[in-house]
């Protein structure tokens, strides 16, 4: 057995060159090597040095799960010192509460997440705060890689808090035993299978659980260190974006709770309207061994081709699997993976073996874990991985008993695997004795039409405790009692739901790792029927109220009728806001939405419908029309084009053929041999510099060879070509530029140029255009996601991107007002912006128009030496977690102003 948990830190050196972790956040892509993770941890051991932190001190890690997460946690091991993992998703006064009682020498945490600690004289000063995302820039540059000599089998090295209903949290100390005795008999049956694993080097771990909680932590932390394998988080887990995800980055495995997999299976399920069917087919084949699974393979190659032919397992905890869902994805050929354990057991006590899955169940207990069933069912266990100690009131307190009683049931089969039942505490005993497992009811009606989820929880009522059903649904009075009619034919007689209520939210209430906070569920509904209220206080709409107020900042109108506010003029609802709305819409009730879904939606009331039908189609499959959805920044139509309708994101397409080396080689010849010579001697354009730039020469933007986001004002059809002349060669030979998606799309189908002849040469256009300039579409109607997320893929393969925030090309001599999107572009990219003015074309554009303050007078039409001006102003530093996208829109729009106004002197940028 390892001699503590700090060795894990060699093999991140050993496996130094080796990507280790991918954050995906906004619309970026961040890679680790292991080298580099190591690094980490080496050199926030030696920040906890320096700051005189000793060993048995605690650290509070409270943020997103990242590489540097995964490198302050490693320190602290290698330190000696106790983690503190906080989940993100968790409230401040939570978290302030868990502070005051651990005492901890340092907080590390992402930054808003810090600023909401509530201020008062019992919380730390930010001196002892430290940035997580951006901590590579504040620690000492010389890693500390001796694990401190105090470390031992029994020396504590976290603290995990699991909840945070009572006044005085109470928190799990794990000791470095605690996880070698499970993690050891893993890596043994490993070595057996290395071999194979060449083969499929590297596997990839999508890891969908927070790193503060056990299971995420032993599928995150301790595992793939021993494969050397990736392990990739996601920020934005809606379905249609994990399963994107699977496919682009060759994802092996997920690791996720069962509510994500149940909105992958409904995501499916739509995407594939005769899959359930099929599945149902399969179902009726009995075939055995390697033809099942190539029979598989084969019949569903649809659903492995959307997925990725590498991935090909799924690992689920967290919370209890439903046997229909685990059903669904056996069917389709993929090994779903289950376990047991609880935070008291430091993680695993059970575990199907991945090559010797056995259905329904949550495997056999691990070597060296006991496991017993009492009389009742109840699962106790015994063994080395049982904690020593918990947290409480400032203090550590050793646990008492040999056997720990989990409170969970379960019954075992004849070779020994554990079939879990369900919660002891939620057993339903009725009033002659019998026991009711509120997940058999549930499943029974999970399967009607029309259900999309259910929770059964008892309420002592005048006959004494009874099975109350309460469900999401919107389906009428009758088909409802239907369904529960239709659900109670397959149950006994003593589990019969004589009573059933809706769920007033558009979901189920849950914990971060996907556990039904069944309680709450419980107290409404048998204050419900007990005539204490006759419903719940429209939480759902309180939800949706309380989620703009986020995005707005702004207080809701005091109104007798909220369903009747209007987003736009009762609650300040701007585009911008729309789409950060969307996004936290679907963060909040697990949605699955068509780009800018919301972007005509009127009123509060109609949001409302919006939601419940995607929420029907999501969990049944059942198909729902989305409204028609424009969207923030484009580029716009020229003159002789007519209007263009809105498009469906499918009609854009986002090339990646640009970017392959044959194309770049062309691109630089064409802009280095034709083009510029040809802006030069056309209209030798003027190129000048607000102020010198740091580290380089001639007063060219420093950018240290990284991509960045170029804004300029849009005067003509050539401001590209222009902007391309005045940028220094390692920015212009590497620029993707977004485009209006509609006029790409008419130069692709051959339509609006103004004639038959300029349409039959319009695909021409189209292609030289995407070749020469390395365009993509950024759509005045859906899709601006996709544009989003293609931007953020150039910006990973190192091209800058050039954007026209205004939208539309100026017309009466001055700058446009920016579209929003190019904050909420710019926030989610986090590179650096420049700044560029274009001045001496508005003559070009329109010499209709009047001269304006930042308009050069007008003398001669067209392009003239001397009279046009590109001016490049100051480097802008990269947004960070507190900018706000409105705030950062109006401060480039200032900007950019600024640049445009005749002047001598640096322009100065301070973003919030």
């Amino acid at each position: 057995m390892r001699a503590n948990l700090a060795t894990i830190v060699d093999e991140f050196r050993l496996h130094a060159a080796e990507t280790a972790v991918v954050s995906h956040r906004g619309n970026r892509r961040y890679a680790t090597t292991y080298g580099e993770l190591a690094f980490i941890a080496g050199r926030f051991s030696a920040e906890l040095d320096r700051r005189a932190i000793a060993p048995g001190e605690r650290v509070v890690i409270w943020g997103e799960n990242s590489a540097e997460w995964i490198g302050v946690f490693f320190g602290c091991i290698l330190r000696g010192v106790i983690a503190v993992p906080l989940d993100a998703a968790g409230s401040p006064d939570f978290a302030a509460r868990v502070i005051r009682d651990v005492a901890p020498g340092l907080i590390v945490g992402d930054p808003h997440l810090l600023a909401s600690l509530p201020t008062n004289n019992q919380q730390p000063t930010t001196n002892n705060q430290l940035p997580l995302h951006t901590i590579r820039d504040h620690l000492p540059a010389d890693p500390l890689f001796t694990a401190s000599d105090t470390i031992g089998p029994h020396t504590p090295f976290q603290i995990v808090f699991t909840s945070g209903t009572t006044s005085e949290p109470r928190g799990i100390v794990h000791t470095h035993r605690n996880i070698l005795v499970t993690l050891q008999p893993i890596e043994n049956e490993m070595q057996k299978y290395l071999r194979y694993e060449r083969i499929f080097h590297p596997l990839r771990f999508l890891q969908t659980l927070p790193l503060s909680h056990v299971f995420g932590q032993f599928m995150a932390l301790w595992i793939p260190a021993l494969l050397a394998a990736e392990v990739h988080f996601s920020e934005q887990l809606e379905p249609a974006r994990i399963t994107a995800l699977i496919r682009r980055e060759r994802i092996s495995v997920l690791i996720a709770v069962p509510r994500v997999l149940q909105l992958m299976r409904a995501h499916l399920l739509d995407r594939f309207p005769t899959l359930a069917a099929e599945i149902e087919s399969a179902a009726q084949t009995k075939l055995g061994g390697v033809k099942a699974i190539l029979s598989k393979w084969w019949r569903f190659r649809r659903v492995h081709s959307a997925l990725g032919w590498k991935f090909w397992a799924v690992i689920s905890g967290g919370a209890t699997l439903p046997s229909e869902l685990e059903a669904f994805w056996s069917q389709l050929g993929y090994a779903l993976i289950q376990g047991y354990g609880m935070t008291e057991t430091a993680a695993l006590v059970t575990l199907n073996h991945p090559f010797h899955i056995k259905e329904g169940t949550i495997g056999k207990p691990m070597p060296g874990h006991e496991v017993r069933l009492t009389d009742e069912g109840e699962i106790l266990v015994r063994g080395d991985m049982l904690t020593e100690a918990t947290w409480q009131a400032g203090a550590m307190h050793q646990r008492e008993g040999e056997w720990l009683a989990t409170g969970d049931l379960a019954e075992a089969n004849a070779s020994g695997e554990l079939k879990f039942l369900g919660r002891k505490g939620d057993v339903i005993v009725t009033s002659a004795g019998l026991n009711i497992h509120p997940a058999d009811l549930e499943s029974a009606l999970a399967v009607q039409p029309g259900i999309r989820a259910a929770a059964v929880v008892p309420c002592d009522l005048n006959a004494g405790p009874e099975p109350v059903a309460v469900v999401l649904t919107t389906l009428p009075e009758d088909q409802l009692q239907a369904a529960v009619d239709a659900a109670n034919r397959t149950l006994a007689e003593f589990q019969q739901m004589r009573r059933v209520l809706r769920w007033p939210e558009l979901e189920f209430p849950y914990t971060s790792t996907g556990k039904l906070i069944r309680r709450q569920v419980a107290a409404w509904a048998c204050a419900a029927l007990a005539g204490h209220q006759t419903q719940m206080a429209t939480p759902s709409r309180d939800a949706l109220l309380t989620l703009i107020t986020s995005v707005t900042g702004e207080p809701i109108p005091a109104t007798a009728d909220a369903n009747a506010l209007r987003l736009s003029e009762d609650l300040h609802l701007d585009s911008l806001g729309r789409v950060q709305l969307q996004s936290a819409l679907e963060q909040r009730f697990s949605l699955d939405l068509e780009d800018d879904a919301i972007a005509d939606v009127r009123t509060i009331a109609d949001l409302r419908a919006l939601l419940e039908g995607n929420a029907d189609r999501t969990h049944s499959s059942a198909p729902s029309a989305q409204p028609p959805t424009p969207t923030a920044t484009q580029q716009p139509t020229t003159s002789n084009q007519q209007p263009a309708t809105n498009s469906s994101p499918t009609d854009h397409i986002y090339p990646h053929w640009p970017w392959s080396w044959p194309i770049q080689t062309i691109r630089v010849l064409w802009i280095e041999l034709i083009m510029r010579p040809l802006v030069w001697l056309l209209a030798a354009p003027r190129v000048t510099y607000t102020a010198p730039q740091p580290a380089t020469n001639n007063q060219q933007p420093a950018t240290n060879n990284q991509p960045i986001l170029i804004i300029c004002n849009h005067i003509t059809v050539y401001d590209g070509a222009f902007v391309l002349y005045a940028l220094p060669p390692h920015l212009r030979h590497r620029v993707a530029a977004a485009m209006s998606g509609e006029m790409l799309l008419d130069f692709r189908s051959m339509r609006n140029q103004g004639n038959f002849f300029l349409n039959l040469l319009a695909p021409g256009a189209y292609w030289l255009l995407t070749a020469l300039f390395n365009v993509f579409p950024l759509p005045n109607g859906r899709g601006f996601r996709r544009s989003f997320a293609h931007a953020g893929e150039a910006l990973d393969r190192g091209y800058s991107v050039l954007i026209f925030p205004e939208g539309t090309r100026s017309r009466i001599g001055r700058m446009n007002p920016f579209r929003p999107g190019i904050g909420l572009l710019a926030e989610q990219s986090r590179v650096p912006i420049l700044p560029v003015a274009l001045l001496g074309l508005y003559e070009s554009a329109d010499e209709s128009q009047p001269a304006t303050s930042n308009r050069q007078p007008a003398t001669r039409p067209g392009f003239h030496s001397g009279n046009i001006e590109v001016r490049i102003g100051q480097l802008i530093p990269a947004p960070d977690d507190l900018t706000d996208p409105a705030a950062l829109t109006v401060q480039l729009e200032q900007a950019l102003h600024a640049l445009l106004s005749p002047q001598d002197s640096p322009v100065e940028v301070h973003l919030p």
